[in-house]
């Protein structure tokens, strides 16, 4: 009964934040609604068996929104006065949403505990005493060996994209010479200068 209740409060809660993400016209609220989402998210990834997957969505997906919300601050224009003007204001939503987060934290042990939800064994039939980690690397090395070595090389292109598209020349920059590095000798870089006088330095 417990893993049911758990399953539709998560999932309730990632569809309506995930349309507060879209919907929501202030850049930072939205982003709090998608994080709200990837916490939810996790929730469901727990009661399906799949703790791994429910930890990567939380270290990877929550980290990369808190890069996303990094650079928003950085490239739009926030008046964050007005923001500490409301911090006071909305004190009671955010304790609201702090004490519905425990609480779902709390059903979402209690339903893991209870043994998750039924329907994830016929969905994802796996060994009992095999650990989501050693599965899912099981299958990712063995039968979709090729389809994880092909999804690598696109974000390779994709980074290498990314970096000639925003690679842009720039005057009076000197540009690094690296042959003449490596065919520097150590003589010509380092010179030993002997008796200096008080005062007068060194001439380069």
């Amino acid at each position: 009964m417990i893993q049911a209740i758990a399953f539709y409060l998560f999932a309730g809660i990632v569809l309506l934040s995930g349309a507060l993400t879209i919907s929501s016209r202030n850049p930072v609220h939205s982003v709090l609604w998608l994080i709200l989402a990837f916490f939810n998210a996790a929730g469901l990834m727990v009661l399906a068996g799949a703790e791994f997957i429910a930890m990567l969505l939380v270290i990877v997906y929550v980290g990369a929104v808190a890069v996303l919300f990094l650079f928003v601050v950085m490239m739009l224009d926030i008046d964050f006065a007005e923001l500490r003007a409301g911090f006071v204001r909305y004190m009671p939503v955010g304790v609201a949403l702090a004490l519905a987060l425990a609480a779902e934290i709390v059903i979402g042990a209690g339903a893991w505990s209870a043994g998750g939800v039924a329907l994830s064994a016929k969905a994802a039939p796996v060994v009992a005493d095999v650990p989501n980690i050693e599965a899912i690397g099981r299958l990712i090395y063995s039968r979709y060996l090729f389809i994880f070595e092909l999804a690598g090389l696109v974000l390779l292109v994709a980074m290498i994209g990314a970096i000639v598209l925003t690679h842009r020349e720039r005057g009076g920059v000197r540009k690094q010479s690296i042959h003449s590095q490596i065919n520097r000798r150590s003589k010509d870089a380092v010179r030993n200068v002997k008796d200096v006088a008080v005062g007068q330095g060194v001439e380069l």
